[in-house]
Protein backbone atom coordinates (compact mmCIF):
# COMPACT_ATOMS: atom_id res chain seq x y z
CA UNK A 1 0.00 0.00 0.00
CA UNK A 2 3.01 2.72 1.11
CA UNK A 3 4.68 1.46 -2.35
CA UNK A 4 1.36 2.41 -4.10
CA UNK A 5 1.23 5.69 -2.58
CA UNK A 6 4.79 6.85 -3.32
CA UNK A 7 4.49 5.44 -6.76
CA UNK A 8 1.42 7.68 -7.08
CA UNK A 9 2.94 10.31 -5.55
CA UNK A 10 6.25 10.41 -7.82
CA UNK A 11 4.04 10.10 -10.90
CA UNK A 12 1.98 13.16 -10.01
CA UNK A 13 5.47 14.99 -9.36
CA UNK A 14 6.38 13.89 -12.91
CA UNK A 15 2.90 15.13 -14.31
CA UNK A 16 3.58 18.07 -13.18
CA UNK A 17 7.03 18.33 -13.75
CA UNK A 18 6.38 17.59 -17.55
CA UNK A 19 3.54 20.28 -17.77
CA UNK A 20 0.75 17.89 -18.00
CA UNK A 21 -1.13 19.73 -15.51
CA UNK A 22 0.67 23.26 -15.85
CA UNK A 23 -0.57 26.11 -17.62
CA UNK A 24 1.49 29.17 -19.05
CA UNK A 25 -0.15 32.46 -17.10
CA UNK A 26 0.45 36.21 -17.53
CA UNK A 27 -0.37 38.46 -14.90
CA UNK A 28 -0.35 42.74 -16.03
CA UNK A 29 0.67 44.38 -13.30
CA UNK A 30 2.00 48.14 -12.82
CA UNK A 31 4.10 47.69 -9.95
CA UNK A 32 6.75 50.73 -8.90
CA UNK A 33 9.70 50.97 -7.23
CA UNK A 34 10.97 47.46 -5.91
CA UNK A 35 6.96 46.19 -6.16
CA UNK A 36 8.09 44.40 -9.22
CA UNK A 37 11.27 42.51 -7.68
CA UNK A 38 9.20 41.48 -4.93
CA UNK A 39 6.12 39.96 -7.32
CA UNK A 40 8.45 38.06 -9.11
CA UNK A 41 9.66 36.31 -6.26
CA UNK A 42 6.30 35.45 -4.87
CA UNK A 43 5.55 33.97 -8.42
CA UNK A 44 8.74 32.24 -8.44
CA UNK A 45 7.74 30.07 -5.77
CA UNK A 46 3.70 29.79 -6.78
CA UNK A 47 5.37 28.37 -9.76
CA UNK A 48 7.48 25.52 -7.55
CA UNK A 49 4.14 25.07 -5.73
CA UNK A 50 2.25 24.74 -8.78
CA UNK A 51 4.25 23.53 -11.60
CA UNK A 52 2.80 26.32 -13.67
CA UNK A 53 4.65 29.10 -15.35
CA UNK A 54 3.73 33.31 -14.83
CA UNK A 55 5.03 35.85 -16.61
CA UNK A 56 4.93 39.74 -15.77
CA UNK A 57 3.35 42.21 -18.27
CA UNK A 58 4.41 45.34 -17.02
CA UNK A 59 2.25 48.20 -17.35
CA UNK A 60 2.62 51.60 -17.10
CA UNK A 61 3.35 52.97 -13.41
CA UNK A 62 0.70 55.67 -14.23
CA UNK A 63 -2.68 54.17 -13.22
CA UNK A 64 -5.11 56.13 -16.08
CA UNK A 65 -2.64 54.56 -18.61
CA UNK A 66 -3.41 50.85 -17.05
CA UNK A 67 -6.62 51.64 -17.42
CA UNK A 68 -7.06 52.59 -20.75
CA UNK A 69 -4.80 49.37 -21.53
CA UNK A 70 -6.54 47.03 -20.07
CA UNK A 71 -10.17 48.57 -21.69
CA UNK A 72 -8.03 48.06 -25.23
CA UNK A 73 -6.88 44.67 -24.53
CA UNK A 74 -10.41 43.47 -23.01
CA UNK A 75 -12.74 44.71 -25.41
CA UNK A 76 -11.10 43.01 -28.20
CA UNK A 77 -11.41 39.71 -25.79
CA UNK A 78 -7.29 39.24 -25.68
CA UNK A 79 -6.68 36.04 -24.08
CA UNK A 80 -3.06 36.67 -23.72
CA UNK A 81 -3.39 38.12 -20.16
CA UNK A 82 -5.59 36.15 -17.77
CA UNK A 83 -5.00 38.20 -14.57
CA UNK A 84 -4.94 41.96 -13.93
CA UNK A 85 -3.97 43.65 -10.87
CA UNK A 86 -6.70 46.47 -10.53
CA UNK A 87 -6.90 49.67 -9.18
CA UNK A 88 -10.08 49.54 -6.68
CA UNK A 89 -11.71 52.11 -8.31
CA UNK A 90 -12.34 50.08 -11.54
CA UNK A 91 -14.06 47.12 -10.40
CA UNK A 92 -17.55 48.80 -11.68
CA UNK A 93 -15.91 50.15 -15.05
CA UNK A 94 -14.76 46.11 -16.02
CA UNK A 95 -17.02 44.17 -14.11
CA UNK A 96 -18.39 42.62 -17.04
CA UNK A 97 -15.20 41.41 -18.80
CA UNK A 98 -13.70 39.82 -15.39
CA UNK A 99 -14.68 36.34 -13.52
CA UNK A 100 -17.24 35.95 -10.66
CA UNK A 101 -15.06 34.95 -8.36
CA UNK A 102 -17.73 34.31 -5.30
CA UNK A 103 -17.96 30.82 -5.40
CA UNK A 104 -14.25 30.15 -5.77
CA UNK A 105 -13.16 32.80 -2.69
CA UNK A 106 -16.23 31.88 -0.45
CA UNK A 107 -14.40 30.57 1.77
CA UNK A 108 -11.81 33.06 2.48
CA UNK A 109 -13.99 36.19 1.67
CA UNK A 110 -15.01 36.80 5.85
CA UNK A 111 -11.18 36.93 6.60
CA UNK A 112 -10.63 40.73 4.41
CA UNK A 113 -11.89 43.74 5.97
CA UNK A 114 -15.90 43.69 4.67
CA UNK A 115 -15.31 47.46 2.79
CA UNK A 116 -12.30 46.12 0.44
CA UNK A 117 -15.14 43.19 -0.36
CA UNK A 118 -17.51 45.54 -1.41
CA UNK A 119 -15.68 47.54 -3.05
CA UNK A 120 -15.00 44.64 -5.29
CA UNK A 121 -18.26 43.61 -5.66
CA UNK A 122 -20.59 45.15 -8.47
CA UNK A 123 -24.07 43.88 -9.28
CA UNK A 124 -23.58 41.04 -6.10
CA UNK A 125 -20.51 39.52 -8.29
CA UNK A 126 -17.23 39.69 -6.77
CA UNK A 127 -15.02 40.68 -9.43
CA UNK A 128 -11.54 41.12 -7.27
CA UNK A 129 -9.63 39.53 -4.45
CA UNK A 130 -8.30 42.22 -3.07
CA UNK A 131 -4.03 42.02 -2.38
CA UNK A 132 -3.28 44.80 -0.40
CA UNK A 133 -4.97 48.09 0.53
CA UNK A 134 -3.70 51.63 0.26
CA UNK A 135 -4.32 55.55 1.74
CA UNK A 136 -1.85 58.04 1.22
CA UNK A 137 0.18 59.78 4.38
CA UNK A 138 1.94 63.13 5.24
CA UNK A 139 5.86 62.13 4.94
CA UNK A 140 7.92 64.71 6.75
CA UNK A 141 11.37 65.12 7.74
CA UNK A 142 11.58 64.47 11.61
CA UNK A 143 15.51 65.88 11.65
CA UNK A 144 14.35 69.39 9.93
CA UNK A 145 11.25 69.82 12.17
CA UNK A 146 13.53 69.42 15.19
CA UNK A 147 16.80 71.63 13.61
CA UNK A 148 13.80 74.69 13.10
CA UNK A 149 12.50 73.81 16.03
CA UNK A 150 8.85 73.34 14.47
CA UNK A 151 5.83 71.16 14.82
CA UNK A 152 4.11 68.46 12.86
CA UNK A 153 1.48 71.04 10.68
CA UNK A 154 -1.70 70.16 11.09
CA UNK A 155 -3.38 72.77 8.65
CA UNK A 156 -2.00 73.08 4.89
CA UNK A 157 -1.39 76.76 5.72
CA UNK A 158 0.89 75.57 8.18
CA UNK A 159 2.29 73.46 6.27
CA UNK A 160 3.01 75.79 3.65
CA UNK A 161 4.44 78.75 6.69
CA UNK A 162 6.66 75.40 7.61
CA UNK A 163 7.91 74.19 4.49
CA UNK A 164 8.71 78.02 3.03
CA UNK A 165 11.24 78.69 6.45
CA UNK A 166 12.66 75.26 6.20
CA UNK A 167 13.53 75.48 2.44
CA UNK A 168 14.69 79.04 2.79
CA UNK A 169 16.97 77.72 5.38
CA UNK A 170 18.42 74.90 3.78
CA UNK A 171 18.94 76.89 0.43
CA UNK A 172 21.02 79.41 2.48
CA UNK A 173 23.06 76.49 4.00
CA UNK A 174 23.78 74.96 0.55
CA UNK A 175 21.27 72.93 -0.81
CA UNK A 176 19.86 74.93 -3.50
CA UNK A 177 17.48 71.53 -4.79
CA UNK A 178 15.63 71.31 -1.34
CA UNK A 179 11.62 71.95 -1.78
CA UNK A 180 9.63 72.29 0.79
CA UNK A 181 6.63 69.89 -0.42
CA UNK A 182 6.08 67.44 -3.39
CA UNK A 183 3.01 65.97 -4.67
CA UNK A 184 1.48 64.48 -7.65
CA UNK A 185 0.42 67.11 -9.46
CA UNK A 186 0.37 65.88 -13.37
CA UNK A 187 -2.76 65.20 -14.90
CA UNK A 188 -4.29 61.68 -14.53
CA UNK A 189 -5.64 59.76 -11.63
CA UNK A 190 -3.17 60.63 -9.03
CA UNK A 191 -4.23 64.46 -9.14
CA UNK A 192 -7.78 63.17 -9.01
CA UNK A 193 -6.81 61.49 -5.19
CA UNK A 194 -4.70 64.79 -3.96
CA UNK A 195 -7.64 67.46 -5.34
CA UNK A 196 -10.24 65.24 -3.51
CA UNK A 197 -8.23 65.30 -0.35
CA UNK A 198 -7.39 69.09 -0.75
CA UNK A 199 -11.41 69.48 -1.03
CA UNK A 200 -12.37 67.25 1.32
CA UNK A 201 -10.14 68.21 4.15
CA UNK A 202 -11.70 72.06 3.44
CA UNK A 203 -15.33 71.15 3.47
CA UNK A 204 -15.97 71.40 0.07
CA UNK A 205 -17.68 67.64 -0.36
CA UNK A 206 -16.50 64.62 -2.66
CA UNK A 207 -16.65 66.11 -6.07
CA UNK A 208 -19.75 64.11 -6.59
CA UNK A 209 -21.70 62.77 -3.84
CA UNK A 210 -22.60 59.27 -2.67
CA UNK A 211 -26.03 59.99 -3.90
CA UNK A 212 -25.17 61.11 -7.19
CA UNK A 213 -25.49 65.30 -6.65
CA UNK A 214 -23.12 67.32 -8.00
CA UNK A 215 -21.46 69.17 -5.61
CA UNK A 216 -17.69 70.28 -6.84
CA UNK A 217 -18.81 73.97 -7.25
CA UNK A 218 -19.04 75.31 -3.55
CA UNK A 219 -16.71 78.52 -2.40
CA UNK A 220 -14.90 75.51 -0.08
CA UNK A 221 -13.60 73.55 -3.04
CA UNK A 222 -12.90 76.95 -4.60
CA UNK A 223 -10.85 78.06 -1.77
CA UNK A 224 -8.78 74.61 -1.68
CA UNK A 225 -7.34 75.12 -5.43
CA UNK A 226 -6.45 77.94 -5.41
CA UNK A 227 -4.57 77.39 -1.71
CA UNK A 228 -2.60 74.49 -3.66
CA UNK A 229 -2.07 76.46 -7.25
CA UNK A 230 -0.22 79.21 -4.64
CA UNK A 231 2.20 75.91 -3.50
CA UNK A 232 3.41 75.91 -7.44
CA UNK A 233 6.57 77.04 -8.16
CA UNK A 234 7.15 78.41 -4.44
CA UNK A 235 7.17 75.57 -1.92
CA UNK A 236 6.69 73.10 -4.76
CA UNK A 237 8.85 73.18 -7.99
CA UNK A 238 7.11 73.85 -11.29
CA UNK A 239 7.90 70.43 -12.49
CA UNK A 240 5.59 69.13 -9.66
CA UNK A 241 3.03 69.37 -12.62
CA UNK A 242 4.10 67.01 -14.16
CA UNK A 243 5.19 64.52 -11.17
CA UNK A 244 3.61 61.07 -10.71
CA UNK A 245 4.58 59.33 -7.33
CA UNK A 246 7.53 57.82 -8.72
CA UNK A 247 9.17 62.14 -9.17
CA UNK A 248 7.71 63.23 -5.96
CA UNK A 249 9.48 59.60 -4.45
CA UNK A 250 12.90 60.76 -6.16
CA UNK A 251 12.78 64.24 -4.85
CA UNK A 252 11.93 63.28 -1.45
CA UNK A 253 14.54 60.31 -1.15
CA UNK A 254 17.41 62.67 -1.99
CA UNK A 255 16.86 64.69 0.45
CA UNK A 256 15.24 67.55 -1.50
CA UNK A 257 11.82 67.65 0.08
CA UNK A 258 10.70 68.70 3.75
CA UNK A 259 7.32 67.39 3.35
CA UNK A 260 5.86 64.73 0.85
CA UNK A 261 2.28 63.23 -0.12
CA UNK A 262 2.60 59.78 -0.88
CA UNK A 263 1.31 56.06 -0.96
CA UNK A 264 3.04 53.47 1.92
CA UNK A 265 5.07 51.99 -0.32
CA UNK A 266 7.96 55.14 -0.28
CA UNK A 267 8.00 54.04 3.35
CA UNK A 268 9.89 51.24 3.24
CA UNK A 269 11.88 53.04 0.43
CA UNK A 270 12.87 56.04 2.01
CA UNK A 271 14.40 53.35 4.40
CA UNK A 272 15.82 51.14 2.49
CA UNK A 273 20.59 51.35 2.55
CA UNK A 274 20.74 53.46 -0.36
CA UNK A 275 18.15 56.14 0.75
CA UNK A 276 19.18 59.75 2.31
CA UNK A 277 17.04 60.05 4.31
CA UNK A 278 16.68 56.72 6.17
CA UNK A 279 15.81 57.33 9.28
CA UNK A 280 15.03 60.73 9.52
CA UNK A 281 11.44 60.81 8.63
CA UNK A 282 8.02 59.61 9.98
CA UNK A 283 4.53 59.84 8.74
CA UNK A 284 0.95 60.99 9.78
CA UNK A 285 -2.37 62.12 8.77
CA UNK A 286 -2.70 65.06 5.70
CA UNK A 287 -3.44 68.04 6.72
CA UNK A 288 -6.67 69.38 6.93
CA UNK A 289 -7.93 73.50 6.05
CA UNK A 290 -8.09 74.29 10.07
CA UNK A 291 -7.88 73.00 13.52
CA UNK A 292 -11.19 70.89 14.41
CA UNK A 293 -11.43 70.20 10.41
CA UNK A 294 -11.36 66.26 9.76
CA UNK A 295 -8.23 65.61 6.89
CA UNK A 296 -8.94 63.04 4.34
CA UNK A 297 -7.09 60.35 2.41
CA UNK A 298 -8.40 58.73 -0.92
CA UNK A 299 -8.89 55.71 0.12
CA UNK A 300 -6.94 53.07 -3.02
CA UNK A 301 -5.79 49.36 -3.22
CA UNK A 302 -4.92 46.87 -5.78
CA UNK A 303 -7.34 43.66 -6.30
CA UNK A 304 -6.58 40.67 -8.49
CA UNK A 305 -9.18 39.92 -11.33
CA UNK A 306 -9.19 37.50 -13.58
CA UNK A 307 -10.24 38.08 -17.30
CA UNK A 308 -12.90 36.30 -18.74
CA UNK A 309 -11.43 35.43 -21.63
CA UNK A 310 -8.66 33.53 -19.75
CA UNK A 311 -7.79 30.03 -21.56
CA UNK A 312 -7.22 28.50 -17.48
CA UNK A 313 -9.85 29.97 -15.41
CA UNK A 314 -8.88 27.22 -12.58
CA UNK A 315 -5.10 27.85 -12.80
CA UNK A 316 -5.68 31.36 -12.67
CA UNK A 317 -8.15 30.98 -9.93
CA UNK A 318 -4.75 29.46 -7.55
CA UNK A 319 -3.08 32.15 -9.04
CA UNK A 320 -5.32 35.06 -7.33
CA UNK A 321 -6.01 32.77 -4.13
CA UNK A 322 -2.40 32.43 -3.91
CA UNK A 323 -1.34 36.21 -3.76
CA UNK A 324 -4.59 37.53 -1.64
CA UNK A 325 -3.54 34.51 0.94
CA UNK A 326 -2.09 35.61 4.57
CA UNK A 327 0.95 34.59 3.67
CA UNK A 328 1.48 36.66 1.08
CA UNK A 329 -0.16 39.21 2.07
CA UNK A 330 2.06 39.31 5.16
CA UNK A 331 5.51 38.82 3.37
CA UNK A 332 4.31 41.82 1.62
CA UNK A 333 3.49 43.68 4.39
CA UNK A 334 6.93 42.94 6.21
CA UNK A 335 9.18 43.20 2.89
CA UNK A 336 7.73 46.12 1.28
CA UNK A 337 5.33 47.68 3.71
CA UNK A 338 1.94 47.02 1.48
CA UNK A 339 -1.25 47.21 3.53
CA UNK A 340 -2.61 44.21 4.35
CA UNK A 341 -6.25 43.62 3.69
CA UNK A 342 -6.56 41.29 6.38
CA UNK A 343 -7.92 41.81 9.29
CA UNK A 344 -6.11 39.39 11.73
CA UNK A 345 -2.62 40.59 10.21
CA UNK A 346 -3.13 43.91 11.73
CA UNK A 347 -2.32 42.05 15.29
CA UNK A 348 0.40 40.02 13.50
CA UNK A 349 3.65 40.43 15.85
CA UNK A 350 6.26 39.89 12.95
CA UNK A 351 4.70 42.53 10.65
CA UNK A 352 4.92 44.97 13.82
CA UNK A 353 7.85 43.75 14.72
CA UNK A 354 9.10 44.77 11.08
CA UNK A 355 6.83 47.42 9.99
CA UNK A 356 5.63 49.08 13.12
CA UNK A 357 4.60 52.13 10.64
CA UNK A 358 1.98 50.06 9.77
CA UNK A 359 0.01 50.10 12.46
CA UNK A 360 0.09 54.11 11.82
CA UNK A 361 -1.77 53.98 9.22
CA UNK A 362 -4.97 53.15 11.57
CA UNK A 363 -5.43 56.65 11.88
CA UNK A 364 -5.03 57.55 7.99
CA UNK A 365 -7.51 54.41 6.94
CA UNK A 366 -10.15 56.45 9.77
CA UNK A 367 -9.76 59.40 7.25
CA UNK A 368 -10.33 58.07 4.58
CA UNK A 369 -12.48 58.74 1.57
CA UNK A 370 -13.93 56.96 -1.61
CA UNK A 371 -13.35 58.44 -4.76
CA UNK A 372 -16.75 58.84 -6.50
CA UNK A 373 -16.93 54.94 -8.76
CA UNK A 374 -19.83 53.94 -7.25
CA UNK A 375 -22.16 56.73 -7.89
CA UNK A 376 -20.89 57.52 -11.50
CA UNK A 377 -20.36 53.44 -11.96
CA UNK A 378 -18.86 53.26 -16.03
CA UNK A 379 -18.75 57.07 -16.56
CA UNK A 380 -16.21 57.45 -13.38
CA UNK A 381 -13.08 57.64 -15.99
CA UNK A 382 -14.62 60.42 -17.57
CA UNK A 383 -15.61 62.51 -14.47
CA UNK A 384 -12.48 61.74 -13.07
CA UNK A 385 -10.15 62.92 -16.06
CA UNK A 386 -12.84 65.68 -16.39
CA UNK A 387 -11.99 66.94 -12.84
CA UNK A 388 -8.33 66.49 -13.15
CA UNK A 389 -7.79 69.16 -16.02
CA UNK A 390 -9.99 71.71 -14.13
CA UNK A 391 -7.31 70.84 -11.37
CA UNK A 392 -4.73 70.97 -13.40
CA UNK A 393 -5.63 73.95 -15.62
CA UNK A 394 -6.33 76.35 -12.66
CA UNK A 395 -2.45 74.56 -11.00
CA UNK A 396 -0.57 75.87 -14.17
CA UNK A 397 -2.20 79.10 -14.34
CA UNK A 398 -4.98 78.66 -17.21
CA UNK A 399 -8.20 80.40 -15.52
CA UNK A 400 -9.06 80.55 -12.05
CA UNK A 401 -10.58 77.91 -9.66
CA UNK A 402 -13.96 79.61 -9.57
CA UNK A 403 -14.18 79.45 -13.30
CA UNK A 404 -13.10 76.37 -14.12
CA UNK A 405 -14.74 74.52 -11.36
CA UNK A 406 -18.30 76.37 -12.65
CA UNK A 407 -17.03 74.92 -15.90
CA UNK A 408 -16.62 71.74 -14.56
CA UNK A 409 -20.36 71.19 -13.02
CA UNK A 410 -21.74 72.49 -16.37
CA UNK A 411 -19.62 69.44 -17.73
CA UNK A 412 -20.42 66.53 -15.15
CA UNK A 413 -23.87 68.13 -15.59
CA UNK A 414 -24.14 67.18 -19.57
CA UNK A 415 -22.13 64.27 -18.79
CA UNK A 416 -24.65 62.82 -15.90
CA UNK A 417 -27.68 63.45 -18.73
CA UNK A 418 -30.07 63.58 -15.55
CA UNK A 419 -28.97 60.27 -13.97
CA UNK A 420 -25.33 58.62 -13.93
Amino acid sequence: MRAKSILVSLLATTLICSGAFAADLSIASGDTGNGREFLRKQLDRFEKETGNKVKIVAMPANSSDQFGQYRLWLAAGNTDIDVYRTDVIWAPQLADQFLDLTEAMKDVVDQHFPSMIQSQTVDGKLVAMPMYTDAPAFYYRKDLLEKYKKPVPKTWDEMAATAKEIQEGERKAGNRAMYGYVFQGNAYEGLTCNALEWIKSSGGGQIIESDGTISINNPEAVTAVDRAKGWIDTIAPKGVLAYTEEESRGVWQTGNAVFMRNWPYAYALGNGPDSAIKGKFDVTTLPSSKEGQSSAATLGGWNLAISKYTKSPEEAIKLVRFLSAPEQQKERAIEIANLPTLKALYDDKDIAAAQPVITNWKPVFETSVPRPSAPTKVKYNEVSSMFWSAVHDTLSGNGTAADNLELLEAKLTELQGGSW
